[in-house]
């Protein structure tokens, strides 16, 4: 049976239809997805900044997160949102940790040249 609160027509594709605000002190959402770890795989291929970029410039929003638009249509699955935006976080971290590495690089390719620089006086 279907339960509505602040509402007599339950939605039918749900057991509970709340027609206003919930206050709550905590929500556990039970994510059947999944945490994404498989982003740290090494089999994981992690999207270019490029073509971040290039999806960005096309669609005005992240890859596999839904647009304002079809949030404002459909609504967001929490569990899912949290899934992806943490799938994200993850990718973000790779891209941080990588350009880590190029400023080290980079660094150590400086510290060479003055070096070299300093020795030829």
């Amino acid at each position: 049976s279907k339960i509505g609160i602040g509402t007599s027509t339950p939605d039918s594709d749900a057991l509970l239809t709340v027609k206003g605000t919930i206050h709550s002190s905590e929500i556990k959402v039970l994510a059947n997805a999944g945490v994404p770890d498989y982003v740290f795989e090494e089999d994981y291929e992690l999207r270019t900044l490029q073509k971040t970029k290039e999806y960005i410039q096309e669609n005005k929003h992240l890859p596999e997160i839904p647009s304002a638009a079809e949030i404002g249509e459909n609504g967001i699955d929490l569990g899912d949102m949290n899934r992806v935006l943490l799938e994200k976080i993850e990718e973000l971290t790779l891209y941080i940790i990588e350009q880590n590495k190029e400023v080290q690089a980079l660094k150590d390719d400086l510290e060479n040249f003055k070096s070299l620089v300093t020795d030829d006086r």
